[in-house]
Formats: structure tokens, sequence, C-alpha cells
């Protein structure tokens, strides 16, 4: 018994210095053991490989048994141990702290001077809306989600569709017929476990959008009609949340930071009136190069991290007009009009400048 114990021993020590894995020295193990047990059950009393194994089996079915309990108590141990370790998407309670994963995947931006941590601890506890998860929401919602903005809302009533998928990036071919919020929300979480998504899978309503608006700190407008773009405008007007829209067609793009509150125009005041029937046809209609999307809701991203994190110099008061067909780009100041329909009952804050 003595011989094989100390071979059992051996081929642990063996495959130890070879590095094979635990299982498999344990399988090693195990099979000679059962030999060894089937040798003493099955050979005659007397013979020289019985007798070289002990001679009896009971002492090796204590032995087996003993290390069988042994094993099963180990394992479970771990397992329990596996199912009481937090995870790691787990969201933190601190919103100030950060798990040394979280630290890593920010670094580049905490390194940054113009963000640093106190901008990244910023971002974490922000609070973005989407409206729209089409050609501008894609890349916008990748982008604050890779970032590490702490929740971020997406409302939307439409499904994929295989006519998306050439310019929505976060849309998947095996996510067509789904709703667009449950695609993106998939897609988000599956780049940043740390974040929190909340999918709206319905049309934004002038009802609704007070109450929506109200719980988030920043607005993103990604959104192709004109009926919707002059809502969320109202909405984030009456809430007093600044709002980022971008717009693009064909070739080409614009984005602004529209906020009446601190002194900026709102989206009306800069297209007061819907443009007339066929000067600004529906990518549907019209067609649009599919990076095109990519470039200006990317831009909303940047503009996004700069609102919340104070980075920069913003759009406030500023159109972005892109033309990717000439590779141009252009910025003209806007203005808030006195007589806006919107926004002209609203008194702007006074800046820290003025205080």
């Amino acid at each position: 018994m003595g011989f094989i114990l100390f071979l059992m021993a051996l081929l642990w020590a063996l495959g130890w210095m070879m590095k094979t894995p635990v299982r498999a020295r344990l399988i090693m193990i195990g099979l000679l053991y059962v030999v060894v047990v089937v040798a003493n059950l099955v050979l005659p009393e007397g013979t020289e490989l019985r007798e070289a194994t002990g001679g009896d089996v009971r002492p090796w079915l204590v032995l087996g048994g003993v290390a069988g309990l042994g094993l099963a108590y180990s394992s479970g141990v771990r397992r329990l141990r596996r199912r009481n370790a937090p995870s790691q998407a787990e969201p933190v309670t601190n919103p100030d702290s950060f798990r040394e994963a979280e630290l890593n995947r920010y670094a580049r931006h905490i390194v940054l001077r113009e963000i640093g941590g106190a901008g990244q601890k910023k971002l974490k506890a922000a609070k973005v809306l989407v409206v729209g998860a089409g050609g501008l929401g894609s890349p916008a919602l990748l982008y604050l989600a890779a970032a590490g903005v702490g929740t971020i809302g997406v409302i939307d009533d439409d499904t994929v569709d295989g006519t998306n998928l050439q310019r929505q990036v976060i849309h998947r071919d095996e996510m067509i017929d789904t709703p667009k919020v449950f695609s993106a929300q998939s897609a988000m979480e599956a780049l940043n476990p740390f974040i929190t998504v909340r999918p709206y899978h319905r049309r934004l309503d002038a009802e609704s959008a007070a109450a929506l608006f109200a719980e988030y700190d920043l607005i993103l407008d990604g959104t192709d009609n004109f009926d919707t773009r002059y809502l969320v405008n109202r909405a984030a007007v009456a809430a007093g949340k600044p709002l980022i829209s971008g717009a693009l067609t064909q070739w080409e793009g614009q984005i602004s930071l529209f906020h009446p509150a601190s002194d900026a125009p709102c989206y009306e005041c800069v297209f007061p009136e819907r443009p007339a029937p066929g000067l600004a046809p529906a990518c549907a209609e019209a067609g649009v190069i599919g990076p095109l999307p990519g470039v200006i809701g990317t831009m909303m991203a940047v503009e996004a991290l700069k609102e919340i994190t104070g980075a920069g110099t913003g759009l406030r008061g500023r159109l972005l007009l892109y033309d990717g067909l000439e590779a141009e780009t252009r910025v003209m100041r806007v203005s808030r009009r006195a007589d806006c329909a919107c926004c002209r009952s609203v008194t702007a804050a006074p800046s820290e400048a003025d205080a």
C-alpha cells in the first residue's frame, strides 16, 4: 500500500513540475486508485499484484471515501465563494468610488488634464438622455457608454430594420425586428458593464416628456424629423436642461448646444419654422453616406462629455456645419431671438464671471 501511495505522490509531483492542470493530475491519480481497488476485488488472495497493492480492499475504500469527502467539501466552498463574490458590474454604492477595473478602463481620460479624476467622477454621476437610437444616437450612445457616463437613458419606439445597418452601428444583423432601445442596451452593456442603461420603448410625447427630462442632466436629440425636434426643444427649455441637437442629410450635418437658461439660443431661435417641403428631405428619401451619422453623432458625444466635465469650449451660441462631400467645416454664431415663441420668457442665470 505504501508503494502505491508513493506512486500517487510521485504522479502529483511530476504533474506539478510539468505544470499539468490540477484536474488532469487528479484524473491520473483517480485512474490509479480505480485499478488498485479493482485488483483487490477481482484477483484471488495471495497473488503478487494484490499483495503489492495492499492485499485488502477495505483500507482503499476508506481512503477513497475520505478523499471524496474532502474534494466535495472543497468544491462546495469554492462554489459558495463564487456565488457570494460581488459581480464586477455590480453598482457601486458610493458614486465617487471606482473599482480597479474602472480606473484601468478610464485611464486615458484620467490622464487628460481637462478631465482627470474629478471629471471622470462627474461622468460617473451624470445622467444623460438620448432621444433616438438611430444614425446619430448609435455612435453617441456607444461613446457615452464607453466614456463611463453613469446613467444613460434612450427613448425610441422603432425596431431595427435591415436598411438601418448601413449607418446605425450600435445594432447588429441578428437584432433585426428587435426594438432599437433593447438592441442599443445590449450593445452598451456589453461594451461597459459599469453603467446603467434605461431603455424606453415608446414614442416621446408632450405629456411624458416633462417627467422624463426632469430625471436627466443633459438631453441629446438624434431624431430625424422636425416635429420631434421641436417637441424635444420645448421640453428641454421647460425643464431648464441643456440640449445637444444634431441633424444630417446626404453628405452634410450640423450640431449645436441649445440652452436659454445659460443665455444660449434654443433650437426654435435658430430654426423658427420648418423648412418648405422638399428642402430638407429625410434620409429615406434623399439618402445619406454611411459614416456621416458617425461623424456628427460622435461630435455630439464629445460635446456631451465637455458639458458634463466643464472641459474646453462648447457649442453654446455656435452652430457647427460639416460638409463631408467637400471636406469642409464651418462654425457660425447664433443668438437668442427676443421674440422666440419657445424661450422668450426664459431668463438666463448669471454666469460665474458675473457673480
